[in-house]
């Protein structure tokens, strides 16, 4: 733009100096006056150029600084960019880390849970086996009357009741977990 600004301003200038040159002659103008004034029409034209030149010099200048400064631009653009993504990344990583955090807590509670569970359930089954096994004792203490006798028994109380405890004591061992 100031490229055609400059040569707008020399084009003035030489026909400005045109009516001058014209001017000069109808008057008769001495071939020395002539000369100067084409001297300094060349000068002028050479000043022109030279003008032309060095706007077209700091033009130049100020298009490759405003390429440099867009380039600067893009490039802490880019930077903030990449801040921010890294930002959000380490962010998800740290939800992620967290979120996996809690998951395993919980997981070891669900675990915690289960063997209080486990745990309960076989104290339970201890209890219960040995009830039947004082229940069992008790019937077969009872059953040492005439009564026994009329029933045909295949084992005495004695062994029944052994047989029971053994029993209770094999049901709340490991195994008795695994039922």
């Amino acid at each position: 733009m100031k490229h055609r600004h400059v040569m707008g301003i020399g084009v003035v200038i030489l026909i400005s100096l045109l009516p001058v040159g014209t001017h000069a002659a109808e008057k008769n103008v001495a071939v020395e006056d002539l000369g100067e004034v084409s001297e300094r029409i060349r000068h002028t034209g050479e000043q022109i150029r030279a003008d032309l030149k060095e706007a077209r010099a700091r033009f130049d200048a100020q298009k490759e600084a405003e390429r440099k400064r867009e380039a600067e631009r893009a490039r802490e653009q880019a930077a903030a960019e990449r801040a921010a993504q890294e930002a959000a990344q380490a962010q998800a990583r740290k939800e992620a880390a967290l979120k996996a955090e809690r998951a395993e807590r919980e997981r070891q509670a669900m675990l915690q849970m289960q063997r209080a569970r486990q745990e309960q359930a076989a104290r339970e089954r201890e209890q219960a086996a040995r009830e039947r096994a004082v229940l069992a004792l008790q019937a077969a203490r009872r059953s040492t009357g005439p009564k026994a006798m009329a029933e045909p028994a295949v084992e005495t109380p004695k062994e029944r009741s052994t047989r029971i405890l053994r029993e209770a004591k094999q049901s709340s061992g490991p195994k008795a977990m695994a039922e």
